[in-house]
């Protein structure tokens, strides 16, 4: 896994919504979000779960293509 290329998608999924609206939905920090994004960290399987749901994306396509 490339940890800035996953930071990279999770930026680009985004979009125009806010990282505290991310967040809330989520269930997890602003600071948390923003190391997935800068890629210094990678999500537990639970959150890769909970991004993946509110993306409207596979765990798949955001963590492992």
């Amino acid at each position: 896994m490339d940890k800035k290329a996953i930071g990279k998608r999770l930026v680009k999924l985004r979009a125009k919504r806010s990282q505290a609206e991310v967040c809330k939905v989520v269930g997890i920090t602003q600071q948390a979000l923003s190391a997935y994004e800068t890629g210094l960290r990678m999500p537990r399987d639970e959150i890769k779960i909970k991004l993946a749901n509110y993306y409207n994306r596979t765990v798949q396509y955001i963590f492992f293509s």
